[in-house]
């Protein structure tokens, strides 16, 4: 412990001495629904936390909703006193925010590794499952992709507009791929990339998207699975701050508009052992099959995860490869579960279900559930879509079906955690009903 505080005090100290401009430091951790909350300190303060002085927050602001209300869940929130909880900086995260007007700072906090771990907290979740494996000598490497629009940063009546073409002038309406677009929006994606950079994000390609002012950024494979995660969290943060400079509005909304594509999180996992061998290329790929026999026979019960909110099921069955029901495929972007062409050293699987907006650490603990489940119980999949376009299981499409497959998964309860799924499944299903207590304008030209 006395060394880890003294490899923490050295980054705090050194980010000061090549800081001096700083003042403040966000300490930042993602609640349930993937936004984050923290506190704002002092850096001569976060010197101290650093030399071993406690950190604590209130327990319950993990439980927040959507928007940020609480709601009744077991005796949370409401029974409990609102105690704080211990969290821990997390090392290597204390970077400088240039997106702000002011100098800052951010640093990403967590219960996980603490004395008594919030067991519903997203981090700590994915946590114990890493070391689950880790203990089975298994070691995931983990690339994210994450798909967003870009929309003009004034509203009109609440919608959002076309962003606008910078070359032009023009509302960039039209969905297509072209490389074009990737130099006409150079000025706001380099700074995206490069911001990402200073997070200490490894940003590899950046793709034009079909839909229209929509862009994939795809980072590097991370043997450090929590690394992986906080990667994809951090991107957001910053990635919205960056456009709002340029005069836009990044967004990872699901599904922004029903005639054009939606934005996923795609996950490329990989397993290795000890000694750097891939897992799934061994007995001629057998433990391949395995895994995603695994992923697809959880994945129904994990839907509240992939597709977090009421919008992300709009995205379901869209325009442009996202699967209506539970399948795989190689080489197949219509599949949930795809196997990218590779040799058998980089063999994985790419996760493509989950919606831009769904928490990184529960989609990637998800998935690895989904793996480890596979390779115990040894069973086959069903057929790939490549041998049969009809292949798949049924999930649900709705958030409250969805809760209800999930709460009631044992092995779900077992591998995340009871806790977490009573806790995770009740917020979700108190934020899906407290979005319907409101009549919308449609409704009333229907039926009044």
């Amino acid at each position: 412990m006395k060394s880890h505080s003294s490899t923490l005090l050295a980054e705090v100290r050194s980010f000061r001495q090549n800081h001096p401009d700083v003042h403040y430091v966000d300490l930042i951790a993602l609640d349930i629904p993937g936004h984050f909350y923290g506190k704002r300190y002092p850096m001569e303060m976060l010197e101290k936390v650093a030399a071993g002085s406690p950190l604590k927050l209130p327990q319950n602001a993990v439980l927040l909703g959507v928007q940020g209300g609480l709601f009744k869940i077991g005796d949370y929130c409401f029974n409990d006193g609102d105690p704080d909880a211990n969290r821990r900086l997390v090392p290597g995260t204390l970077k400088p925010v240039n997106w702000e007007s002011q100098p800052l700072g951010q640093m990403l906090i967590t219960s996980d590794g603490t004395e008594a771990p919030i067991e519903f907290e997203p981090r700590e979740v994915l946590a114990k499952v890493l070391e689950r494996l880790q203990h089975q000598g298994i070691h995931p490497v983990v690339a994210f992709e994450l798909e967003f629009y870009l929309f003009d940063k004034q509203l009109e009546n609440g919608l959002p507009q076309f962003a606008r073409d910078p070359l032009c002038g023009d509302a960039d309406d039209q969905p297509n791929l072209h490389i074009e677009r990737l130099s006409r929006f150079s000025d706001v994606l380099d700074d995206m990339a490069q911001t990402a950079k200073d997070q200490g994000i490894d940003i590899t390609v950046i793709t034009a998207e079909i839909g229209p002012g929509q862009f994939e950024i795809n980072f590097g494979h991370c043997d450090d699975g929590l690394r992986a995660a906080d990667w994809a969290a951090l991107f957001c943060r910053s990635t919205r701050g960056v456009a709002l400079n340029h005069g836009y509005r990044a967004s990872f909304m699901a599904k922004p508009y029903l005639q054009f594509p939606g934005s996923g999180m795609h996950v490329h996992v990989s397993l290795y052992d000890a000694a750097g061998n891939n897992l799934l290329a061994a007995h001629q790929q057998q433990p391949l099959r395995h895994a995603v026999a695994g992923c697809l026979e959880l994945l129904p019960h994990c839907m509240p995860i992939f597709s977090p909110n009421h919008n992300a099921f709009r995205r379901l069955g869209g325009t442009v490869n996202a699967a209506t029901r539970a399948s795989w495929g190689f080489e197949d972007r219509d599949a949930c579960v795809r196997i990218p062409e590779s040799d058998p050293r980089n063999l994985r699987i790419e996760h493509r279900l989950a919606s831009a907006d769904a928490n990184p650490y529960l989609v990637l603990a998800a998935i690895l559930v989904g793996l480890e489940h596979g390779l115990e119980a040894k069973r086959e999949p069903i057929a790939p879509l490549n041998e049969d376009r009809n292949s798949g299981t049924d999930f649900p499409v709705e958030m409250l079906d969805a809760v209800r497959a999930m709460q009631q998964q044992p092995i779900l309860r077992d591998k995340l955690g009871a806790e977490f799924v009573e806790v995770y499944c009740e917020n979700k299903r108190q934020d899906h009903l407290a979005f319907q207590q409101e009549i919308h304008a449609r409704e009333y030209r229907w039926f009044l």
